[in-house]
Parts: C-alpha cells; sequence; structure tokens
C-alpha cells in the first residue's frame, strides 16, 4: 500500500477515498462496511487498514440505510439546462457529497417523461429516495409514492403530506413591482411563461399574480396589453418583448418573471436601440450566475440554499422519517444597472 495521502482540509474522507486507497472498488468497500462474508478476509483487511489510515468515519445516516438499498438517490427536475435547476442541483450534490450516495438524474420536458420518471424511480427500486424540483405532485401521486415506500422530499413546490423547500412567488412578484413603482414607474410591462397545464409550473403565474396585486393596490389598473406570456426561455422572451417595445404606448419599465427572459428583454431593447434603464428598466427573478455579469436588476431566490436544503431534508427522511414541514426561503431585491 503507498503512502498516506495528506487528508484534505475542507472535506471529510470518503468512501471512494477509502477505495482508491486500498486499490478495491466502491461497492467492495460497502460490502465491507455491511460485513458481508463475499468478501475475503485480506481484502477485508486492507480496507479496514485504509480506513484508519484515512481517518474515515462513516456517516449516521449512511449506517442506518446500508442494508438492502440501491446507494443511490433520484432528481427528478424540468430542462435541466436551465441555469436556475443547474443552481439548485449543485446544491442537491454538493449536500450528498460526503454521504456515499450517487444521484439519478431525470430531466423532464413533457408529461409523458414526468410519468415515467414518478414511475421508473418508484416501482424499480432505483434510487432509495427522490427529489422533485419544481413539479407539482396530484394526490394521487403522492399515495403512490407512499405506497412505494419511496421517501421523497419537494423542492420549489409543495404538498401538505410532503416535506418541501419553497419561495413565497407572490412576494417576489410584489418586491419586483414595489421596487419599479419607487423608481417612478407607473407604465410597467410584464413578461413571463403561459399557463402551462401540462407540466403544472405555477411560479410565473404567481409572479404575475404578486405584480398585478400591487399595482391595483397603487392605483394602476393592469392592463392586458402590456403584457406578453409565452414558452419559458430567452429566445422566446426576446420576440414578446419587442412587440411589447414597438408598441404605439410602451411600457417604461418591464418585469420578467425570471432572469432569462429578463435576458431575452435586454435584446429587445438594443434591438430596438433603447437605452437601459433610461428609455426602459428591465428587472428579472431569480439572480442567477450572469444576472450579475449582466448588471441584471433582479428578485434574488436561494436556488443553492433551497437545493441544498431539500436534499438535507431528505437524508433526514431517510434516516429516521420527519414530518411534512414546509421551509419558506426569504427574497430580496438585487438593484444592479438596469433599474
Amino acid at each position: 500500500m503507498g503512502p498516506v495521502p495528506r487528508p484534505n482540509r475542507r472535506r471529510q474522507p470518503t468512501i471512494r477515498d477509502v477505495a482508491r486507497h486500498a486499490g478495491v472498488g466502491v461497492a467492495t468497500v460497502s460490502r465491507v462496511l455491511n460485513d458481508s462474508t463475499s468478501v475475503s478476509e485480506d481484502t477485508h483487511v486492507r480496507v479496514r487498514l485504509a480506513m484508519e489510515e484515512l481517518g474515515y468515519r462513516r456517516s449516521q445516516i449512511a449506517r442506518s440505510l446500508s442494508v438492502g438499498r440501491a446507494h443511490a438517490l433520484g432528481v427528478v427536475a424540468p430542462f435541466f439546462t436551465t441555469p436556475s435547476v443547474i443552481e439548485r442541483l449543485r446544491g442537491v450534490v454538493e449536500q450528498l457529497a460526503e454521504h456515499e450516495y450517487d444521484v439519478v438524474l431525470f430531466s423532464v420536458e413533457n408529461p409523458q417523461q414526468r410519468a415515467d420518471a414518478l414511475r421508473n424511480f418508484a416501482r424499480h427500486h432505483r434510487v432509495d429516495g427522490l427529489l422533485v424540483i419544481s413539479l407539482p405532485l396530484a394526490d394521487d401521486e403522492v399515495e403512490a409514492l407512499r405506497i412505494d415506500h419511496l421517501p421523497v422530499v419537494l423542492i420549489d413546490v409543495g404538498h401538505p403530506a410532503l416535506p418541501h423547500v419553497v419561495i413565497d412567488d407572490v412576494r417576489g412578484g410584489e418586491l419586483a413591482t414595489e421596487h419599479l413603482l419607487a423608481k417612478g414607474h407607473r407604465r410597467i410591462g410584464f413578461v413571463g411563461d403561459a399557463p402551462d397545464e401540462a407540466l403544472g409550473f405555477t411560479s410565473s403565474e404567481r409572479r404575475r399574480e404578486g405584480f398585478r396585486g400591487v399595482l391595483r393596490r397603487a392605483g394602476i389598473e393592469p392592463l392586458d396589453e402590456l403584457e406578453r406570456r409565452g414558452r419559458p426561455g430567452r429566445a422566446e422572451a426576446r420576440e414578446l418583448a419587442l412587440s411589447l417595445l414597438a408598441a404605439d404606448e410602451p411600457p417604461s419599465a418591464v418585469f420578467a418573471a425570471s432572469d432569462l427572459q429578463a435576458f431575452g428583454v435586454l435584446e429587445a431593447a438594443d434591438e430596438l436601440r433603447l437605452r437601459v434603464p433610461r428609455d426602459v428598466a428591465v428587472m428579472g427573478f431569480d439572480d442567477i450566475e450572469m444576472a450579475a455579469v449582466m448588471g441584471l436588476t433582479t428578485v434574488c431566490q436561494p436556488l443553492y440554499e433551497t437545493g441544498a436544503r431539500g436534499a438535507a431534508l431528505l437524508l433526514a427522511a431517510l434516516a429516521g422519517g420527519s414530518e411534512p414541514v414546509e421551509e419558506l426561503k426569504e427574497l430580496s431585491v438585487i438593484e444592479r444597472r438596469t433599474t
């Protein structure tokens, strides 16, 4: 066996570190941890020695889940390539990194994929637990998962029977609109998602609800002519914003229901040679990494933190069960150059 590597001060050694040091596979280390008789005495001693030399300490969560489990957790989420989902996944993966779990990802872009993901993860024992991001679950789906004894935690969407981590999207829409009103804008446009009955997304509509509510309380009647809704994404938002900003009476400010859509609005403004924020102010939602690069004023939601917290709730559920708690994360306005 080679010299003992200097331990990484930022993390404890993992099962993979032990496997590399002992010159065996991760599955062999797992069998040693579970006292399997299929491992030779020589290999058993070598793995135990590697644990001692590295200072490996098995987590209580992993120990309680070791027998008859897949050692994998599933994540079901829409459109994995979107920056907000990627940031949540980063929180999930880093939270799980020290708990000896693989992560199985299932991207959902249509109703059939959504149904397949829930069915396959639950019925084929591919994972020990499931995180569902941004996809509302119906009561019958929750009951089916309960019957299959699959622990589930929701992120960015709630259900009274399941632990979940959410934000208040209505309040987020209110914060964005209050900020634009405070800047002196009275004719404010909105660019967001069309209602999605197929996958059940609700965040954009709830942000629009907050937007319209604040306008009414300020004595401003929301106007349909100042709203554009379509498919999510930057390119679609650009086309929607072009029609909005080229109108005879365009808005002086636009609230977009996501940062990606706000980038589309900025592209449209540039194409129409409008100065931001002098001719039109632009407000986003999410505070993804590129928002700071673009100087976008936005409503910041804790994407990484909600992912990490959802994973922590799932680990707690696996370790001994958890109540269907709701955790509500705070929002804030990050002001940059676009307002």
